[in-house]
């Protein structure tokens, strides 16, 4: 019977058709799945030899059928794939189901055929074990076919006599069986490696997306321990209005303020910004916090409470960190404010009488970068109106999408334009004229804010 090449390229077309949606369906089944992952079980693989067995005697009855009459088959194919998923007992058993319905089809080439599918499971398993486990690569297996379908022709010019009789036999079909089988497990190779791509790929994500989640409990809870830090809510002083915001760029951040009793009736108010962001300055934040409060209570001016405190944070400042402070002792019943500045950005005096605007500036460095710093110490004297605005350099440093920074002079018209407004609500309407001005650009630097209004 003559047939035409396009009845070849049909059958092709139409076996390859075949290898890839069984390839594509078995691939999807939990069973296979738990073979690739080398959880074995009787049923598990029970399950695939019998799959790909029927896979491989469809290899034998869907061979193409070339012009010389020989038919190229792709039966070798099922149980070389199912040695190199599942390994040894998994390609034998494959083997042995096509190699059998091959041997009892009867023919010349009957007993080295079948040899040659038993062999082809067997060695695709060795494949398996050599490699522990791992899935060849498309090439790999591609070259494997290749060798195997040379192999079963040597095996039929071995066993097949007359010798004249199989010599003619290999001659038209080991080209095609070699190249079909060959373009076969290619395919189906190049399914199953995409499969594992895709499944190291998914628990890649999966893997990242828990550690995503679980470093954002941590950093949530370090939030939370870091808030805790600062006071729950300003002191109640006679004569005073008091409030505060702080406003961490990141999860946790380096600024911080704080309120401290000072007996028998003064408060130590505290503002700070510790160098760099994220968790190194909220860790370096923790520690200022702790020799400030440390060192308040037992002395009696505030120059000497920040020396100290400054002494314990450059013994621990390894990193290369500090932090700028603005540190007051509020005398409540004299309305008095005695005050040292280390390095901080100078607090805003709004005198409620005159309506002038002063800086309350004083010398001195930030704690941690040297010892035995020099701080200058100054005394104010409050009036009734007066509002004091202490804030890190998060508020006028605030940027818009130009490029301009927030910038004191605006903070000031916020200030003078709202005296009217009580502690907290200045506190607000100031971060909410930063906002605007910021024009939904990334808030990059910690926002803190302490107000201290007279009556």
């Amino acid at each position: 019977m003559n047939v035409s090449v396009a009845d070849i390229l049909i059958d092709l077309i139409g076996t390859a058709c075949v290898v890839i949606v069984f390839a594509y369906v078995v691939t999807r089944t939990r069973f296979f799945t738990a073979i690739l992952d080398k959880q074995f079980s009787f049923k598990n693989q029970l399950i695939l030899i019998l799959l790909f067995g029927a896979l491989s005697i469809f290899g034998t009855y869907g061979g193409i059928e070339l012009p010389s009459g020989a038919i190229a088959n792709i039966r070798d194919l099922s149980p070389m794939i199912a040695g190199l998923v599942g390994g040894p007992v998994v390609g034998l058993g494959v083997g042995l189901i096509g190699g059998i319905d091959r041997y009892f089809l009867g023919g010349l080439t009957c007993l080295p055929c079948s040899l040659s599918t038993v062999i082809a499971g067997l060695v695709g398993g060795v494949v398996y074990k050599l490699r522990k486990g791992e899935f060849v690569l498309v090439w790999q297996a591609a070259l494997l076919a290749a060798v195997m379908e040379s192999f079963h022709m040597g095996l039929v010019l071995l066993i097949v006599r007359p010798y004249a009789e199989a010599l003619a036999v290999v001659e038209k079909v080991s080209l095609p069986m070699i190249g079909a089988n060959a373009l076969g497990i290619a395919l189906f190779a190049l399914i199953i490696r995409n499969l594992i791509i895709e499944r190291r790929t998914a628990a890649e994500k999966d893997k990242y997306r828990r550690e995503l989640e679980r470093r954002e409990y941590e950093m949530e809870t370090a939030r939370g321990i870091q808030q805790s830090f600062l006071p729950d809510s300003p002191p109640q002083v006679e004569g005073f209005e008091l409030a505060a915001l702080s406003l961490p760029a990141w999860e946790v951040g380096g600024d911080f303020y704080d309120f401290i009793p000072i007996p028998p009736d003064k408060w130590g108010i505290v503002i700070a910004d510790v160098s760099g962001k994220g968790v190194p300055a909220a860790l370096f934040m923790a520690l200022s916090r702790t020799c400030v409060r440390a060192n308040v209570a037992g002395n009696s001016t505030a120059c000497e409470a920040i020396r100290r405190a400054n002494d314990l944070i450059t013994q621990d400042a390894e990193s290369g960190m500090f932090v700028t402070l603005f540190y007051a002792v509020l005398d409540p019943k004299r309305k008095h404010l005695n005050y040292v500045n280390a390095g901080h950005n100078p607090p805003l005096l709004l005198q409620g009488s005159a309506g002038n605007v002063i800086l309350l500036e004083a010398s001195g460095i930030a704690l941690g970068v040297m010892d035995d710093i020099e701080l200058e110490e100054k005394e104010l004297e409050l009036a009734s109106n007066d509002i004091v605005v202490l804030y890190t350099d998060g508020v006028t440093e605030a940027i818009n999408e130009k490029e301009e920074q927030f910038g004191e002079e605006r903070l000031t018209a916020v200030i003078t334009q709202n005296t009217n407004l009580p502690a907290q609500e200045l506190i607000d309407k100031i971060k909410e004229e930063v906002t605007v001005f910021a024009q939904g650009q990334p808030q990059f630097d910690d926002i803190t804010l302490v107000i201290l209004k007279v009556s």
